[in-house]
């Protein structure tokens, strides 16, 4: 069975942990590795002949725009992460429509073809902010992989349907939601989407979450970001939550991306959906 596999990307300094010491004002004044990162990404994918949803910031893509057409011409898709990696239950409807149409026009304009899919910064479409997805099919997204099915600090929508679907928006329309992914234990949602998670769980946990999906007939979805196969990226003096969900087994993450490549099969979102 084929899974999804998606790169959010996006810079180290973007990430939400590192928001309390590198505001978005500091951002062209941080040493940015993501280039490096990327290549590397594109260099294993091409190595295990993986295809795969690259999410990227369109923030990136202004300063970076051969590298997202390398990306495109290494066969993999491009979709949207959005413009200022703002949180979108921290915005107004307005403020999310301008910064995603903004992100959309940039990327088309660089890879000549539409933007099919769309993904919040720090899975941030919850209970509060499903007005999101008016918008974004207003705005011609045809799929969405926002919505993370677990309970947390930032993020997540428990009780939400947890394998891809369409959702149904009333006078908007409808979208495909491909939710990140879970297995059910004791009664909760455990999360097996990779990013963090695949960081911090082993990797037979992973690959048994992975195999229980796919014999349910159900696809799964993996993700993360260039900076998590970067050991080398520069520290913040963070607190001690974020510092560990930020650097965390970086060293160990580029051996644990080859080993899911070698067991599972992997093609981009759009693929695996069939839009």
């Amino acid at each position: 069975m084929l899974n999804a596999l998606s790169i959010d990307l996006e810079d180290y300094y973007h990430a939400r942990t590192l928001a309390g010491v590198i505001s978005e004002a500091k951002w062209d004044a941080c040493e940015s590795r993501v280039a490096d990162s990327v290549r590397r990404l594109l260099t294993i994918l091409a190595e295990y002949e993986v295809s795969a949803t690259f999410f990227v910031l369109a923030w990136v893509a202004e300063r970076e725009p051969q590298l997202i057409k390398e990306v495109q011409a290494a066969g993999h898709e491009i979709a949207c992460h959005g413009y200022g990696h703002k949180l979108i239950y921290e915005q107004q409807p307005d403020e999310f429509r301008a910064d995603i149409r903004r992100a959309k026009q940039i990327l088309e304009d660089l890879i000549k073809e539409p933007v099919k899919g769309y993904r919040a910064p720090v899975f941030s479409i919850t209970e509060d902010s499903l007005w999101a997805l008016d918008i974004l099919i207003e705005e011609g997204f045809l799929y969405d992989s926002s919505i993370f099915p677990i309970i947390h600090d930032r993020y997540g929508i428990p009780k939400a349907e947890r394998f891809p679907h369409r959702i149904s928006r009333n006078s908007a329309g409808e979208i495909y939601e491909f939710p990140l992914s879970t297995i059910r234990w004791l009664g909760y949602n455990i999360p097996i989407a990779g990013g963090g998670y695949l960081r911090f769980m082993p990797d037979w946990f992973i690959k048994k979450g992975i195999t229980r999906l796919n014999k349910n007939g159900k696809p799964a979805i993996i993700y993360l970001h260039p900076w998590e196969i970067d050991p080398q990226q520069p520290r913040q003096a963070v607190g001690a939550l974020s510092s560990i969900r930020q650097y965390y087994n970086l060293d160990k993450m580029e051996a644990k991306l080859k080993k899911l490549l070698t067991d599972f099969s992997f093609a981009p979102v759009a693929k695996v959906l069939d839009i």
